[in-house]
């Protein structure tokens, strides 16, 4: 099992590039099962949940080819409608395959999904969605199995924003009979990527990046061609990378406007933050205060971003207060930040960080999470000694060749099989 060796005190300084967006590029794979065709993606990430999301396309009967950046899907009819738990316990995101699969085929077979243990994610929203497109549900053995005659379009009203339950749903209401607004829509950029492939596919979506989303069914969609988003967790992750460490770092081919709400909050605590283009830049500062944030959906501030911050949060001057209010079990790299001497009192799901720049110390931690450890490895930049992040993998779930990336920008930073 990989670890992670960083050895802190260097200065992160240059150019780097986002890469293509995970959260984006999964639920656009499975959007590939709703036409058959050739399906071309540019800008996706070399990624194990890549990799996971391509292994059940082929368990369904798809061929998928991958180089330099660009994923084609053959889709072809699948031999059969399900997806198996040996490939969906490995990522959570598997379940956005029930949408197409029951809207193309009139049933499926799903596996109930695994991944991060960072909270219960229960998909409860995903299968009120289709009861009320005229999906007939029930859950057996650990599969959810639904049928239908037909989809029908409807109106749905999510209790609370969800990302999943709104790609799902979305996918599903492109072939139903009628139309179906979704109320309390999540706004995430990715919900809005997705919707621009499947209108490409032929598809009549409308709203998407708004809480109301209205989509008109069609009888049949095709095969066609996009280029994912940059992925704003990544370029987060990197501008942070750089303002820990009291350097100047530019993302590249990033989206500043998806990163508005932590640009604020780096802004606030004293950061130059400059944009241009598709280009963010941390300006070099020292002596940075600490500020408070709550997590929630987008807009506000990324919950996909909080352990991140809190690692900043470490090196500031004052305190923090950091409030968890997406995922009710997203504190389990406290602990390991405590390990390397930061002064944090977790309390439910709110943190309150006592920042002691210069003050933490190298020491073998384990990730828990694909945030948590991002978290780790940036605490590891400051840390004095060498920090060794354990479970590495996880970080392969959601960053491509990290190391590498922040190696050309001066780290130090090495994996150890």
């Amino acid at each position: 099992m990989d670890k992670m060796a960083v050895r802190g005190g260097h200065q992160l300084n240059g150019v780097t590039a986002a890469s293509g967006a995970k959260n984006s590029a999964l639920p656009l794979l499975f959007a590939t099962l709703l036409a058959d065709g050739e399906h071309v993606f540019h800008n996706v990430p070399d990624l194990v949940d890549v990799k996971s999301a391509c292994a059940l396309l082929e368990s369904l009967g798809c061929e998928t080819c991958y180089k330099d950046h660009t994923l084609r899907v053959f889709v072809k009819p699948a031999r059969v409608a399900e997806a198996s738990y040996d490939i969906v316990r490995k990522m959570r995101a598997s379940i956005l395959c029930l949408g197409p699969l029951l809207a193309r085929y009139m049933e499926a077979k799903v596996s109930l999904p695994g991944g991060c243990a960072i909270g219960t994610r229960p998909i409860d929203l995903h299968l009120e969605g289709m009861k009320a497109m005229g999906a007939e549900i029930s859950v057996d053995a650990g599969y959810v199995l639904a049928k239908t005659v037909k989809l029908q379009g409807a109106k749905i009203l999510f209790e609370a924003p969800t990302v999943g339950g709104t790609e799902n749903v979305m996918m599903a209401a492109t072939l139903a009979d009628g139309e179906t607004l979704i109320e309390n829509a999540a706004k995430e950029p990715e919900i809005v990527d997705l919707a621009n492939y499947l209108n490409k596919m032929g598809a009549k979506v409308e709203g998407a990046g708004t809480s109301i989303i209205r989509i008109r069914g069609v009888n049949k969609l095709k095969a066609a061609e996009h280029t994912v988003i940059p992925d704003r967790i990544e370029a987060g992750t990197l501008l942070i990378a750089g303002a820990i460490t009291g350097g100047e770092v530019t993302v590249t081919r990033s989206a500043p406007a998806d990163l508005e709400a932590l640009i604020v909050k780096m802004r606030e605590s004293g950061f130059k933050i400059t944009t241009s283009g598709d280009s963010v830049t941390v300006h070099r500062t020292r002596g940075w205060r600490g500020v408070d944030i709550t997590t929630a959906p987008h807009p506000a501030f990324a919950t996909d971003l909080q352990a991140q911050f809190m690692a900043l949060m470490t090196q500031a001057e004052g305190t923090s207060v950091i409030t968890e209010t997406v995922f009710e079990n997203r504190f389990m790299h406290v602990q390991e930040l405590v390990r390397l001497n930061a002064d944090i009192t977790p309390k439910t799901r709110v943190a309150v960080v006592r920042g002691t720049p210069g003050k933490l110390m190298g020491a073998p931690v384990m990730a828990t999470d694909l945030r948590a450890s991002a978290c780790l490895v940036l605490a590891g930049l400051v840390a004095e000694g060498e920090t060794v992040v354990n479970r590495i993998y996880h970080l392969d779930r959601g960053y491509e060749n990290m190391e590498a990336k922040l190696m050309a920008l001066g780290a130090q930073v090495e994996r150890v099989k």
